[in-house]
């Protein structure tokens, strides 16, 4: 634990690079403000949750996590996974699978699972997230066109179905808005500004909207204000709550009935799956950026504390409000850019959030809701990787783009934990396959000297791993031989693996051999592997099976022992 801290407080880092850090994590705030808020109703709960997230996990993560510069907050992988359960069990429930999410983190850093993000293969990544993107910008069409969507039950494409029907009751005043501000989302990077552009993007659509309200008549359109509320010592207000997190237990937060959710072993169970999949996903993500952070920066994090600080991050979090976190990749990079090396920045960032709920709440409630939509469908497009998704299925084998687009299809129309789980299952079984087609054996005609064998005299020379999928074809071969032949040499050489299945395979072909009174020789095996056979009772017996470290020795044994024979 507190890798990040540790590191950062032995190198000493001058009241300059503090500096730094500071203003990184104020710029980072300014980002990280309306993505909170926007990724909190896009999981479907009030704004307030998402910037509860960023302040609490923020801090956490970083002072107890693996790296110096990732910054940790609700993040767009998260919406397709949480919606379907703020839909089930309410934010009570949502909350308490990122609690147990957390147990789950911790337990992964414990156990060294670190290296996860190494196995899992690049198309499944790309499939997956691509296949987010496109769930994620598909819910915000409602919002970008002020669409009149009676339900929003059933599939994805039930769904989409919904949203073609309601075209029809498209609001002019929504629309220019989203149309507006998704403008300014495009154009603004041309202009190189430090200044990031969603800002900019959000400020414009919300005054022009205030405006426009003002002094146009009809002129309306939903606001974070006129959609969300709260209660206040009796109060009703609208928009964000003025106030900072508060500590609650997630089991007394209301479920979807809107009574307290209660706490049981039964809702411990149905809510495990969900919070196995936040737990991996967020590893995933977290790992992720660690290692886009570690190129950039040219720092390294521990993979194992940084899980275990995630785990830490979801356990407080939801203890004040705080639904799963995981590191965020585009506000990371905006850290270090700004000059971020430190926790300290993430801290500053969470702390900005903070005073901005506690100062401007009021402000905040004037953001338009097809601003949001038109600011989420940006961090869509972004984390579709659609540049990489097409040139992957231009340049990559076969197999691969049917990962990739076994991925992609399924989390669009299934959910990403079957979508994964599948990619993987394929990914699996196309290594294995690949691994077959690796080994093989041929015939070698020639001793060490180049002069050609006797016709009772085979060597076979066999080349890679063998293992349950590959030992079969290679060694299938060997107990079928001319009626001539009384010995049999293996080189072994190049076989660095052998699983229990290739060892009973060659059990097999030792007491067929046997039966013909054709002796086996074996050489070039590594001691390890040597020792294996041994422990299935494949040993040494003269006459039936030798083992040997040299062709050369394999032959003149070969020899001795037709010239015995011959005797």
């Amino acid at each position: 634990m507190f890798y990040a801290l540790k590191k950062s407080l032995q190198s000493k880092p001058s009241s300059q690079e503090i500096q730094k850090n500071i203003l990184s994590g104020l710029t980072v705030g300014i980002i990280a403000l309306p993505l909170s808020m926007a990724l909190a109703i896009a999981s479907g709960v009030p704004p307030q949750y998402g910037l509860y997230t960023a302040i609490i996990a923020g801090v956490f993560i970083a002072l107890t996590g693996g790296s110096k510069v990732n910054i940790s907050g609700p993040t767009a992988a998260f919406v397709v996974i949480l919606l379907p359960i703020v839909h089930q069990y309410g934010l009570g429930g949502l909350l308490l699978s990122g609690f147990m999410a957390g147990i789950i983190l911790i337990l992964m850093g414990v156990g060294k699972l670190g290296k996860l993000i190494e196995i899992v293969p690049y198309p499944v990544v790309i499939g997956f997230t691509a296949g987010i993107g496109m769930v994620i910008a598909t819910f915000q069409i409602k919002d970008f066109f002020g669409l009149d969507i009676t339900s929003s039950e059933g599939d994805y494409f039930e769904k989409v179905f919904h949203i073609i029907q309601a075209f029809p009751t498209l609001h002019w005043q929504e629309t220019f808005i989203g149309v507006l501000t998704l403008s300014i989302l495009i154009i603004w990077p041309k202009f190189r500004s430090k200044i990031p552009g969603h800002i900019i993007a959000l400020l414009v659509g919300s005054l022009v909207a205030w405006l426009l309200s003002h002094f146009v008549p009809g002129f309306s359109v939903e606001t974070v204000g006129s959609r969300f509320s709260f209660e206040l010592d009796g109060v009703i207000g609208h928009g964000i709550p003025p106030i900072p997190p508060m500590f609650e237990w997630p089991w007394n937060l209301p479920g979807a009935d809107g009574k307290p959710l209660g706490l049981s072993f039964d809702l411990i169970q149905e809510l495990l799956p969900a919070a196995i999949t936040i737990a991996i996903l967020g590893s995933l993500e977290s790992l992720l950026c660690a290692v886009v952070a570690d190129g950039m920066s040219g720092k390294k994090h521990n993979s194992n504390d940084e899980l275990i600080g995630q785990g830490i991050g979801n356990i407080i979090a939801p203890l004040f409000g705080g639904i799963p976190a995981t590191a965020a990749i585009a506000r990371t990079a905006a850290n270090i850019k700004s000059g971020g090396t430190l926790p300290l920045s993430s801290v500053v960032h969470s702390l900005f959030i903070l005073l901005s709920i506690l100062l401007i709440a009021p402000i905040l409630s004037y953001i338009p809701m097809a601003a949001m939509a038109a600011l989420l469908l940006v961090v869509a497009w972004n984390m579709s990787e659609a540049k990489h998704f097409v040139r992957t299925l231009k340049v990559a084998p076969r197999d691969d783009i049917f990962i990739l687009l076994s991925c992609f299809s399924l989390t669009v129309i299934f959910d990403m934990t079957v979508a994964v789980s599948i990619g993987m299952a394929l990914a699996a079984v196309l290594f294995i396959k690949r691994t077959i087609d690796l080994t093989d054996n041929s015939v070698i005609e020639h001793d060490h000297t180049g002069q050609s064998l006797p016709d009772n005299i085979v060597i076979y020379d066999i080349d890679g791993p063998l293992f349950f999928g590959s030992a079969q074809k290679a060694l299938k071969t060997i107990a079928v031989v001319r009626p001539e032949v009384n010995i049999i040499i293996l080189d072994m050489t190049e076989v660095g693996l052998m699983d229990m299945s290739a060892m009973m395979a060659m059990k097999e072909i030792q007491s067929d051999l046997q039966t013909k009174n054709i002796a086996l020789i074996i050489h070039g095996l590594h001691p390890r592997i040597t020792e294996k056979l041994q422990r299935v009772n494949i040993c040494s017996e003269p006459g039936k099976l030798v083992f040997t470290q040299t062709l050369e020795e394999s032959l003149h044994i070969a020899k001795n022992e037709l010239n015995t024979a011959t005797e």
